[in-house]
């Protein structure tokens, strides 16, 4: 029996989440001007609680089942590596497009708690979808992502007005490969686009000496199961090795302001139609998701 693509309702789906009935309710979820003040100045913000106990053991469960190739409706995702990793020692899986085939992963997107404070991020603009990802490492053998500014690998989407959410569905430490950040990178420009599952510092060979010194100290940004971390699209950051005993889990959402348009006639995300140039992102694969207004 076909898998219903579930690309096509923008809305929940399911009861994990409680869409708010009054504008009372929707401001429960705002987060604080120190908080906006800090990704303001140094590009990201962590620590942004988004999910609870039972939500991150429905997520947990379907990342385990669609991690199978074999499962039905593996055609949905966009992109599927099992194992990503330059390194054949280590192991990497990442994933484009769960949402088109599993209920949390799909309604993680309306979840109230991340977006609102994404529009904020944004400048209390409306919010539209990107695309998601899932990051898997396994314990003990878990892979690098290289330093990378996300936008890097957006080039065909104009201008830069995105935001990525970094949501943890276990502990993120140090030991198991948490993300790293240079603070104030954002401010740095774009930057070549390296390998993402390549060398860690490989990004290194491309900044100028006084970048090369703040690159010596990044912040590293743990976090606990079920808590965010959002970013500027042109913040640098990586992660390492995953060395413990623990995995490290994790899904994304990449979004944008509502308005940014197409910079390419080629395929955006592999199986969904050709946006021509300069025409605005939108429809069935770009729903708005939230508008503030």
């Amino acid at each position: 029996m076909p898998v219903k693509d579930l690309s096509t309702v923008h809305q929940l789906v399911s009861d994990l989440f409680r869409w708010p009935d009054t504008a009372e309710e929707w401001k429960e979820y705002k987060i604080s001007k120190e908080q906006v003040d800090f990704f303001n100045k140094n590009g990201f913000v962590s620590g942004i609680k988004l999910l609870d106990e039972r939500q991150i053991e429905k997520i947990q469960s379907e990342l385990a089942a669609i991690a199978d190739p074999g499962r039905p409706g593996h055609e949905l995702f966009y992109e599927f590596h099992s194992n990503e990793s330059t390194d054949l020692s280590t192991i990497l899986f990442h994933a484009l497009g769960a949402w088109r085939i599993a209920e949390g992963l799909h309604d993680v997107l309306w979840n109230p708690r991340f977006l609102v404070a994404a529009s904020q991020l944004l400048g209390n603009a409306p919010v539209r979808f990107w695309h998601d990802q899932i990051f898997w490492k396994p314990p003990k053998q878990g892979g690098v992502v290289a330093w990378h500014q996300d936008y890097s690998y957006w080039t065909r989407t104009k201008p830069v007005a995105h935001l990525t959410c970094w949501c943890a569905l276990d502990d993120s430490t140090k030991e198991n490969g948490c993300l790293q950040y240079i603070p104030g990178s954002h401010q740095w420009g774009l930057l070549p686009k390296p390998v993402i599952a390549g060398e860690l510092q490989g990004i290194k060979d491309f900044l100028t000496g006084e970048q090369k010194k703040q690159f010596e100290y990044p912040e590293y940004a743990e976090v606990k199961a079920g808590e965010a971390i959002f970013h500027h699209s042109l913040t640098l950051h990586g992660s390492g090795a995953n060395t413990s005993a623990k995995p490290r889990r994790a899904f994304v959402i990449n979004v944008f302001k509502d308005g940014v348009v197409s910079d390419s006639d080629e395929v955006l995300l592999n199986g969904v139609p050709v946006v021509p140039k300069g025409e605005k992102m939108e429809g069935q694969f770009f729903p708005l998701l939230f508008n503030p207004a």
